[in-house]
């Protein structure tokens, strides 16, 4: 994700990272290479008719399928920024209970604090399809890392880990039956927000629907120079692509926010919220705890 300063226009006015340029100026272009051709054609051959009023009215429900586009992928992007956010309290509400609840066994707490360390990593390489619980893999037995990193869905595989040693602290009268399931609590919320975290990047858009807008935006933007030149003429060109710019661009928008656990200049900064998780619960770690 890219930090910006919303009330300076002119400290991000021209950048191109993370704009959609470079992904829509292609295509913009060669809408304008369109306009062009069509231009030629129209003053040396063929006067093509004005299809002004045919494209106003394919104008407004095109409006309402980009607006309708961008606002399911917002809500995407939002829905999974606030589950991420979940995952952030739940991790140390999950280290809180632990590290105070279970103060009697230092061992214990530092291994529950650790795989609670683990666990928005593990998140994070599974929503980018990799394998991996972060650094802390060093740290916890090499063959319970081993099992974590190649399990199937590492995430569950640690909140299982997690479950086990709260277990064993109760049957050991370390914790109540109330109080572990507190902390079960915890983990079922975090295994919950995972879960959805899936759902969005396992469910796009309905495919109709984006294949749909994408053939009407082609159509729109290749057609739109002939209810343009009559009033334009050569500068039909400049125009189009200017009007294509914008629209493609909204497409654009609404496909790179869509699934936002990649690495793309818009997605969510799940490395900085991993880090974040990883320096707060090690401030709970026991002094003692191996």
């Amino acid at each position: 994700m890219i930090d910006y300063e919303p009330h300076r226009w002119r400290d991000h006015f021209f950048d191109v990272k993370g704009s959609m340029a470079r992904a829509i100026g292609f295509r913009a272009l060669m809408c304008a290479a369109a306009a062009a051709a069509l231009t030629l054609v129209h003053y040396r051959w063929h006067h093509f008719e004005s299809t002004e009023k045919v494209h106003a009215l394919i104008g407004t429900p095109l409006s309402l399928l980009l607006v309708f586009r961008t606002n399911a992928s917002y809500d995407r992007f939002w829905e999974a920024r606030k589950l991420w956010g979940a995952i952030v309290n739940e991790s140390r509400n999950l280290a809180r209970s632990a590290s105070v609840l279970l103060a009697a066994d230092a061992a214990l707490v530092g291994g529950i604090v650790r795989l609670g360390i683990a666990f928005p990593y593990a998140c994070m390489s599974t929503l980018r399809g990799k394998h991996g619980i972060g650094p802390v893999a060093d740290e916890l037995d090499r063959d319970e890392a081993d099992l974590l990193v190649t399990a199937q869905h590492a995430p569950l595989a640690i909140a299982v880990a997690v479950s086990r040693r709260v277990a064993d602290g109760q049957r050991r009268g370390l914790i109540t039956d109330v109080q572990q399931s507190i902390i079960e609590q915890n983990l079922q919320v975090l295994i919950d927000c995972i879960g959805a975290c899936e759902r969005i990047k396992r469910t796009p858009l309905p495919f109709a629907y984006v294949v749909h807008l994408r053939r009407a935006l082609a159509v729109y933007c290749g057609t739109l120079p002939m209810a343009l030149v009559h009033y334009f003429g050569w500068i039909t060109m400049p125009v189009t692509f200017l009007v294509a710019y914008v629209l493609l661009g909204i497409e654009e928008i609404g496909v790179e926010i869509e699934e936002p656990f990649g690495t793309d200049d818009n997605d969510l900064p799940l490395d900085r919220f991993c880090t974040t998780i990883e320096q707060n619960l090690r401030a709970l770690l026991p002094p003692t705890a191996p």
